[in-house]
């Protein structure tokens, strides 16, 4: 998988959430693996717009 910048306000990459995802507690519920995401990235802590993104990639990682 290619890096790049999902969260352009905190400078947040995939690989950032994938690094994330490892270091997170659970898998079980997607918007508890994001909020755990969120807090070791900061992602979608400013405008909000790449919270879909975000859902998007860690989806993408967990059922790799």
């Amino acid at each position: 998988m290619e890096n790049y910048t999902i969260c352009n306000c905190k400078s947040v990459s995939y690989f950032d959430v994938e690094d994330a995802l490892h270091k997170a507690e659970s898998f079980g519920d997607l918007e508890k693996t994001f909020a755990e995401v969120q807090a070791l990235t900061h992602c979608s802590t400013g405008c909000g717009g790449c919270h879909d993104k975000i859902m998007d990639a860690i989806s993408e990682i967990i059922h790799r």
